[in-house]
């Protein structure tokens, strides 16, 4: 699965500026408004921040993964930021987190949206790659990345 069919460089941020989930959560869904897909930016980010309240997206070691299915969007939509500093974000490893994937996708995209997430997953559990993502420079570079790994 190619990710970056889901996300272009204009949804990709070195520098979230942001301090506190709450606002990091603002941030990246403005990000994602970027996006010709997204239909209604006050929508997504009420779903995205319902959907943090049930359980962190902080998946810990440094990665969080903030989603929602919402009819905010007509199509999967992945937007990513990166925090040099970090943000306590109530990750599962109680960590900061530096570097978040926001995933919006329709209501109806059930398996495509959970393949999205798995897939980007399995991307993140390696040490390797996540440093890789920290040390990126290029929204080109990242798009290339994410879809290289095998």
């Amino acid at each position: 699965m190619k990710l970056s069919k889901f996300c272009s460089e204009d949804l990709i941020t070195f520098n979230l500026k942001s301090k506190d989930k709450e606002s990091i959560l603002e941030e990246l869904v403005d990000l994602a408004s970027k996006s010709k897909l997204v239909k209604d930016v006050g929508e997504l980010l009420k779903d995205v921040k319902d959907r943090e309240d049930l359980v962190t997206t902080g998946v810990g070691y440094g990665v969080a993964f903030p989603h929602a299915k919402t009819k905010a969007t007509k199509g999967i939509v992945i937007a990513f930021g990166r925090s040099e500093n970090g943000v306590d974000f109530d990750a599962m490893d109680h960590k900061s987190v530096h570097l978040f994937f926001l995933i919006a996708a329709p209501e109806d995209a059930i398996g495509a949206h959970l393949n999205v997430m798995a897939r980007l997953s399995y991307i993140m559990k390696s040490e390797e790659n996540r440093a890789k993502m920290m040390a990126v420079t290029s929204p080109g570079e990242l798009l290339q990345m994410i879809d290289a790994v095998t």
